[in-house]
Parts: structure tokens; C-alpha cells; sequence
């Protein structure tokens, strides 16, 4: 009889010893202040995936929760991207894209054709051109009226050799691909390779709203509008979607009465695209064209100049500055043309993403990342299948601060509170223009990385991500700030 007491105060201190022991194991792998331990357990997400990673300047650690385990990171992998690229490439590195003819000139007519060499550009678009799209079309133009030609009596030649002709990385949802985030990768690419669609909702209840598009409603791409008007009091519902392989786009949004809506909407087959906008801008300035539009991959000789006359070729602004505007504004295009130029230039054969993937992966790899930890599908981040451990993140952050593009690298990241994907947060808080970073984003996924200015003025380097979560992405976010504001204060 007297044994059971005993016994029974035995099972009970192992089971308290064994409950003590799993709180102190826990704690000592979360090795997250109190602090930040309550901001996580007290918010909204407290039932999402966290990842809470930070390191001084030279990588000691300093907070660390799940640091070793696999994240989506979202967009925030396009610094991944951006810094093989500035590594291997360079910021000054530029794309050039070719107006070349066969055949010569014979009074206005040019007897031949007309050929444009893609590069792998991003950035024939208006973003570093005044807002002009057509600037690169327009400057062709005046070119050729200069010459005193109006006649091409040959076709119109795009060639996309320098890419595959793979149009998206592995990993894309198919219901992304209508929109701007989601378009198709092409050596010859033209305005990201949108249409930029503008609605008015200013007739009647009930009626179709009015529709415009740039380029000048061009008929490459059919709309049909199944939009509705309603009442002026109901609200906004977005529905647009292109039948894929085709450039037909049905619209069934309905909009409030009054409403004004643009949305850029993806195009297939890109560097048709281009060509054909070529020609319409050639035919508004009085040059006709006689032959065909073709795109091709044939591989040529551009050097021969008995064969392939350069009429001109457009240098695009430093890749820095691309870098720059992938970045502050989370460009999915431009990522994966990048990714692909860097194949392209690193091994000598036409860019790929996976050749891309190769490149992004080796250089990583001398970071002392553990690649065979890592999962690469895209250079965006829009693919569910790309995974890193939270702490990689914070090493490659830090392994860069040494390199001579550093500071290219740096200026790209938004600025909170001031701009870029960081510009409409922490615009009240005292971590606004301290924390320079990179934004990720996808369903259930919201991370931040970046370089944290604090009080004392160390520079921190943190990794915030939230994986598999069904709250508001704000609830995440205020999470997030947050936590920067308690390092910010106790660091």
C-alpha cells in the first residue's frame, strides 16, 4: 500500500520533467527573444509557418526561429536572382537589340528585308523612356523616313534565338498567366508584353462598359466584353481571363457605374507582337510594308555584313537600373528575362530558365549555401516549388556586402515607408527609411528580407517569412512590423 503514493509522484515529476524539457527544447531552437516570442504568439498568424531569422552585420546570429528550415520566399528569391546577375554580368551591362536589312535600298523602296535581332531586352517598354512604349518603333521609323524610304518590299523578320522557346518556368498556376505578373518569357519582348486595357464603366446599369487598349486598340489581341454596369453603391468584381495559346481575352468584370479600371493583360507569342507593332507604327508614319510578318529561331551569322547591313542598334539602360526596378517594383519579367540572359552569357547557347537556375545555383554554392537544401524552379519566385531555408537567405545577405556591386544591390532594395513595394508601410512608425528590403507574395505566402538600420546604428540582417496562413495578408504584415520596431529598439 505504501508503494503506489510513491509511484504515483514519480509518473507525475517525469511527466512534468518531460513537459519542462520539451518548453527548454523548444526555446533553446527557437533562441527568439521574449519579446518577439509574445509578438508572434499574440498575432493573428500565430497559426501560420513563421520564420524569423537575424544576424549582425557579420553574420552572427542573433534571433533565430525555424532558421533551418525550408521557406517559399515568394518574391523576396528575386535577390537570389539579382545578385547572380550583377555578379556574373555586371551592372553595366547592357542589351542590344538590332534593326538589320537584306537586300539595299533603290530610290524609296528597301528591296529586302527587314530583320530585328532580340537580345533578351526587358526593358522596350516606357518605364526608363518618358512613358513612351513605342519609343524604340518610333526611333526605327524616323531611321528608315530619313533614308527616304517608304516602301519595304521584303518581310518583317523577328528573331527570338536567344532564348528557348520555353515560355514559362516550371511551377506557374495556369490561372496567373492571363495577367501582368504571369506573361510569357521571349528573347523579343515589347511592353512587358502586355496590352494595357482601360474600362469606363459610364454607360447604363446594365449596359457594357467602354474599352480602350494600348497599343492604339491594336487587333492582335480580340476582347470579347461580357462586362456589366451596376449601381453606383455595389462594389468592384475583377474578372478577366485569356483562353491560353490564343490572344482572345473574355472580360467579365462588373463595375460600378462611374468605375474606371486599367489592367495590363498578357499577350501570347511575344515577339510576334513586336513585329507587329513595328509594322503599325511604320504604316502610321507613311512606310509600307509588301511583305509578311515572321518570327523565327534560325541561328545566323549578324557579322556578315554582305548578308546583314545594321540599319541600328538600341543599347538599353544599364542593368543596374534594371535591377533596380525588379526589385523596388517585384517585376516577375524582368526576373526571368535576366535569368535567362544569364544563361545565355554564362554558357554560350540560348538562355534557359533551367541553364539559368545552373548559374543562379553555382554561385550560391560559393556563398556556403547547402544547395542540396534548396529548391530552384524560376527567378521570381512565383513558383511554389522554389524553397530555401530561412537562414540561406541571411547568409547569401550577408556574403554579398563584400563584393564591388554591392552597393548596385543595395540601392535596388525599397526603402520603407519611402517607395517601391515598401511604400505604403511603415509610413508611421520610426522604422520608416531604416529598413531596406525586398517584399514577397503569393497565396499563403508573405516574407521580408533585407538590411535593418537600428537605434544604437548597427546594420541587421533579417528574414521574416509567413508560410501557409489564411489571414489577411495585413494581419501578417503588421506582424512583421512589429517585430522590425522591437529590433529596431533593442538592437
Amino acid at each position: 500500500m505504501s508503494k503506489r503514493p510513491i509511484r504515483t509522484f514519480s509518473l507525475l515529476a517525469f511527466f512534468f520533467l518531460l513537459i519542462y524539457c520539451a518548453s527548454f527544447v523548444h526555446k533553446v531552437h527557437a533562441q527568439l527573444s521574449p519579446s518577439l516570442q509574445t509578438i508572434l504568439e499574440n498575432g493573428d498568424a500565430s497559426d501560420a509557418f513563421w520564420a524569423v531569422v537575424v544576424t549582425d552585420s557579420a553574420g552572427n546570429p542573433l534571433e533565430q526561429y525555424h532558421a533551418d528550415k525550408l521557406i517559399r520566399p515568394a518574391s523576396a528569391w528575386k535577390l537570389v536572382t539579382a545578385a547572380a546577375c550583377l555578379n556574373y554580368l555586371g551592372g553595366d551591362y547592357t542589351f542590344l537589340t538590332g534593326l538589320y536589312g537584306t537586300g539595299g535600298q533603290q530610290g524609296n523602296t528597301w528591296s529586302g528585308d527587314l530583320l530585328v535581332r532580340g537580345s533578351g531586352d526587358p526593358s522596350i517598354s516606357g518605364f526608363f523612356y518618358e512613358g513612351n512604349p513605342l519609343f524604340l518603333f518610333e526611333r526605327w521609323a524616323e531611321l528608315l523616313r530619313s533614308m527616304g524610304i517608304t516602301r519595304i518590299d521584303g518581310n518583317l523578320i523577328g528573331n527570338e534565338s536567344f532564348f528557348d522557346d520555353v515560355p514559362y518556368p516550371r511551377g506557374w498556376e495556369w490561372d496567373d498567366l492571363s495577367y501582368y505578373y504571369g506573361v510569357e518569357i521571349n528573347a523579343l519582348s515589347f511592353n512587358n508584353n502586355v496590352v494595357d486595357l482601360e474600362v469606363l464603366a459610364d454607360g447604363e446599369i446594365g449596359e457594357k462598359p467602354e474599352i480602350q487598349w494600348f497599343p492604339f486598340n491594336t487587333p492582335y489581341v480580340d476582347f470579347i466584353n461580357e462586362q456589366v454596369i451596376t449601381p453606383p453603391e455595389s462594389s468592384y468584381d475583377e474578372s478577366y481571363r485569356r483562353i491560353l495559346g490564343t490572344n482572345t481575352i473574355i472580360l467579365r468584370s462588373t463595375l460600378p457605374r462611374g468605375y474606371y479600371e486599367t489592367e495590363p493583360l498578357s499577350v501570347t507569342q511575344p515577339s510576334l507582337y513586336f513585329i507587329d507593332t513595328f509594322r503599325r507604327v511604320l504604316q502610321m508614319e507613311g512606310i509600307r510594308l509588301t511583305g509578311r510578318l515572321i518570327t523565327d529561331r534560325q541561328e545566323r551569322n549578324w557579322g556578315d555584313e554582305n548578308r546583314y547591313r545594321l540599319l541600328h542598334e538600341h543599347e538599353s539602360v544599364p542593368l543596374r537600373r534594371m535591377i533596380e526596378w525588379q526589385n523596388k517594383e517585384s517585376d516577375n519579367f524582368y526576373a526571368e528575362m535576366l535569368l535567362k540572359t544569364l544563361a545565355a552569357e554564362m554558357y554560350g547557347v540560348e538562355g534557359s530558365t533551367e541553364l539559368g537556375l545552373e548559374g543562379v545555383e553555382e554561385f550560391i554554392h560559393t556563398a556556403g549555401l547547402d544547395t542540396t537544401r534548396t529548391t530552384l524552379r524560376d527567378g521570381s519566385g512565383m513558383a511554389s516549388a522554389t524553397l530555401i531555408r530561412a537562414g540561406d537567405m541571411n547568409l547569401l545577405l550577408h556574403y554579398i556586402q563584400s563584393f564591388d556591386w554591392f552597393e548596385d544591390f543595395y540601392t535596388s532594395l525599397s526603402v520603407a515607408g519611402v517607395d517601391g513595394t515598401l511604400q505604403s508601410r511603415f509610413g508611421g512608425s520610426f522604422v520608416r527609411n531604416q529598413f531596406f528590403g525586398k517584399t514577397g507574395f503569393v497565396s499563403g505566402v508573405r516574407s521580408l528580407t533585407g538590411y535593418l538600420h537600428t537605434k544604437s546604428g548597427q546594420r541587421l540582417i533579417v528574414t521574416l517569412a509567413a508560410n501557409n496562413f489564411s489571414t489577411k495578408t495585413s494581419s501578417v504584415d503588421r506582424v512583421q512590423e512589429q517585430i522590425l520596431e522591437a529590433l529596431y529598439s533593442m538592437y
